[in-house]
């Protein structure tokens, strides 16, 4: 349960972040549009929320693994 919480929670920090980075960009560069800067920035903020995702999975199928070793022995 707190893992969808936190998948969740993750999920609509990127999204946010993305927006976010979009809106500062416009803004700065008046309205145009370079795409290759743009998709640059959001494939780093994309690798690191899945990172983050993917450091959250490990980190729960440890502690799940390590309770079921524990009622084992």
């Amino acid at each position: 349960m707190n893992t969808l919480v936190l998948l969740t929670f993750l999920h609509d920090y990127t999204t946010r972040a993305r927006t976010t980075v979009r809106t500062r960009l416009r803004s700065r560069l008046g309205g145009h549009h370079h795409e290759a800067g743009l998709a640059t920035l959001e494939m780093v903020i994309i690798a690191l929320g899945l990172i983050a995702v993917a450091t959250v999975l490990v980190l729960a199928i440890t502690a799940a693994v390590q309770r079921r070793v524990d009622q084992i022995t």
